[in-house]
Parts: structure tokens; sequence; C-alpha cells
């Protein structure tokens, strides 16, 4: 995992910057406001004795969401409008972060730093009992929020049957986990995210035909334990529990799972057999969660 020491020093470089640039520099990065708009709103904001932002609404340039939006860069807070990026819509962490779904992971944060992540450890595997039930767009939406807070975050897909996460955030790079395990790639595929300073992913790769064997390998042991030193938070998904030993493979490297149910779907009887299996592999289990995305 070369150079990834320096990545960090320029992010927190950036992060720096938006903290201690003005609201109207930040609107003027953000594309909202032309400098010769921003002369227009000096003046009356001298005139009149207003805020930047204020001055800029009053004279129709700017909406609230946009004030929003540059305060929360200054706050270290990133998140996204409906018309920016090119990210699935699933990810309402990114484009929704005061709705109630959002609320909801915000807590489900809390309670895996005081469950998990306080108890110094890093990774934590995310698994359901059937494709459908919404793992992967949660393990997309934990990775948001985490990063959110200022956690070096790194999501990694390791469902190498049918991976979600290159479409969840719309990765160029095609190269992934499998290409690493295999020795043909190394941590120069994983992609950091722009739009959140602190989340950075890693995609699942080149779909391969062995993958139970892949994630049993000890070469994958060794990439979480290097990952973990590099990351404050590594958010693992995984494939669905029901039909493969996979997600079992992945949560035992990672040591803690977070079970994950789709509300009105998922059969009690499923969780209970995922949760048992787990358990008897020495895999702690850190919560459950029922899902509505």
């Amino acid at each position: 995992m070369a150079n990834l020491n320096s990545k960090n020093d320029s992010m927190q470089v950036s992060r720096t910057l938006y903290r201690d640039a003005s609201i109207g520099k930040l609107l003027l990065d953000l594309g909202k406001i032309t400098p010769e708009d921003a002369e227009r709103i000096l003046r009356l904001q001298k005139t009149e004795g207003l805020h930047f932002g204020v001055a800029a609404q009053r004279l129709g340039m700017v909406t609230e969401a946009d004030i929003h939006q540059a305060l929360s860069l200054q706050f270290d807070y990133p998140y996204l409008q409906a018309n920016q990026g090119a990210f699935s819509k699933d990810l309402v962490a990114a484009y929704q972060p005061f709705s109630r779904q959002v609320e909801a992971l915000r807590a489900l944060r809390s309670q895996l730093i005081l469950r998990w992540f306080n108890e110094g450890n890093k990774s934590l595997a995310i698994v359901s009992a059937s494709e459908g039930d919404g793992c992967s767009t949660l393990a997309a939406n934990l990775a948001v929020v985490f990063s959110q807070l200022g956690e070096q975050t790194l999501l990694v897909d390791a469902n190498l049957r049918n991976p979600t996460q290159h479409k969840i955030f719309n990765l160029s790079e095609r190269r992934g986990l499998s290409d690493i395990l295999v020795g043909r790639a190394d941590s120069a595929v994983m992609t950091k995210i722009d739009s959140f300073v602190d989340l950075t992913v890693l995609g699942a790769g080149t779909v391969p035909p062995n993958p139970q064997e892949l994630l049993s390998r000890s070469i994958f042991t060794d990439f979480i334990n290097q990952a973990t030193t590099h990351y404050d938070i590594v958010i693992v998904d995984t494939a669905p529990a029901n039909n493969t030993s996979d997600a079992q493979a992945v949560a035992g490297r990672c040591g803690g799972a977070l079970l994950v149910s789709k509300l009105n779907e998922t059969r009690i009887a499923e969780l209970e057999n995922i949760r048992d299996q787990l358990m008897v592999s020495g895999v702690t289990i850190v919560g459950a969660v029922v899902n509505d995305f």
C-alpha cells in the first residue's frame, strides 16, 4: 500500500484550505457564482452590512442549499446536491444528509463506534442472507457517514460474485480486490472519492472463478491487516451468506460482522443460521440492522 501517507497529507491540506476559505471563495470554487457576481454581492454586503451568503441569496444568485453546501465544506461535512456527481441515488448519505434514513445511519454509526471501533477494532464485515437485502447499499452509506465524521475510511467490495460498489460510486478503475489477491494489481487501484475527503473505495475487480478460495487465502488476511494500519475504518461488503461461505471467510478476517436484513422479507431463521455459523468461526456479531433502503 505505497504512498498512502502522502495521499493523506494532501487530503489534510485540502481540508485545512476548505476550513479557512470564506463562503464567497467556496461559492466561487463550487461554480455557484462568477467573479462578477461576487463583486455585486460584496457591494450589497458592504452597503447593508449583511453576511456574504445572505447578500448572495437576496440578489437571487444562490439558494439556501448552495449556502448549506459551502458551510458543509467549512465544517468538514461534505455532501452533494441532487444534480452533482455521478453516484447512485441510493447513496442517500451523500444526497439526502438530513433525511430520516441518514439520521438512522448516523445513529448506527454511533452504536458501531461504541460497540466495536472504540474497542481497538478497525474492520467490519457487512453480511446479509440474500441478494436484495440491501447489504451493499448499507455498506456504501455507512462508509460515507464514517468519512463525514473525519475518519479515514476504506470501503472494500469483497462480493466477488456479483459486485456492486463500482456501480454505486461509478468507478472507472475496473481492477480491484480480486486482482490484488492474485498479484495483478496493488493499492494504486484504490479510488479516492474526491467528493468525500476521507473516503477511498476498492472495487471487487475482475470476477474470478474461485472467489471463496481467494478470500480464504492468507494474502486476504494480510490485505486486511495492512488496510487497518493505514485507515481508521475499513468497511467490507460481502456476498449473500445463504448460498456461499464467502461472507464467513471475510468476516473471519475482519473479526466482526454487522448482520443486515430486509424489512418484511428476510426470514428470522435465515439470520439465526448465519449468526450461528459466524459465531462458530469466532466472529463477533456487532449488531443487526433491519434495512428499509
